[in-house]
């Protein structure tokens, strides 16, 4: 029974470690995946109208958005849940983890593959938006509020806006897909590069001047 894996598994991730009471009635994020599985089978019974019906009534009462057309994997953690919204063509592997405030969304308004997939393991940090038909490796990590419009590689940690990895990153991270290492901003050292580079010519100049003078 979905319900009691998906039970089993959110106890063992959440550092919270909830009663099986709390899993069942005070988690958003578990009945916003039930009401998913009956509008997505809706959906697939060609009735749209009566998936997106039930998508809805989901969104209302979980504050969680997943568009009965999702493709979702098994075990899908949302952890609190509220402001998090799945876009028709994503696809979601097993055992991922969201926070709320996620976006799985898209960047055309043409039809087709417009939304991201999300593969085993991965973890959306709270406020991330990840836009377009680009993927999220196995185990990859999306740090908070980063905003991710290209491939994320397998095992991979990304910070910032647009998001890329930080040079000195382990890989290791904390709750929300933030790295645990002290410096994790992308943008930051780029700065500082461009920094030691024009103080490395400041001083390169000065010699010629004092040699030349």
């Amino acid at each position: 029974m979905e319900l009691i894996e998906l039970g089993r598994s959110i106890r063992d991730r959440d550092p919270a470690r909830p009663t099986w009471f709390e899993v069942i009635f005070s988690y958003p994020g578990v009945h916003a995946v039930l009401w998913h599985r009956l509008a997505h089978r809706l959906y697939g019974w060609g009735l749209p109208g009566a998936g997106r019906f039930i998508s809805h009534l989901s969104r209302f009462l979980t504050g969680i958005e997943i568009h009965p057309a999702a493709r979702v994997g098994r075990r899908l953690f949302i952890d609190h849940g509220m402001g998090v919204v799945i876009g028709g063509t994503a696809i979601l592997g097993d055992d991922v983890t969201i926070y709320q405030g996620v976006t799985l969304g898209g960047l055309s308004l043409k039809p087709g593959k417009r939304h991201p997939d999300v593969l085993d393991g991965a973890v959306i940090g709270a406020g991330a938006h990840v836009l377009g038909p680009i993927t999220v490796g196995r185990k990859a990590r999306v740090g908070a509020n980063a905003v991710v419009v290209e491939d994320v590689p397998e095992g991979v940690t990304v910070v910032g806006i647009p998001a890329r990895a930080p040079a000195q990153s382990t890989g290791a991270t904390v709750g929300y897909g933030m790295p645990r290492d002290r410096d994790i901003d992308p943008l930051g050292e780029e700065i500082a590069q461009i920094r030691a580079e024009l103080e490395a010519l400041k001083a390169r100049m000065e010699t010629r001047v004092a040699a030349g003078g």
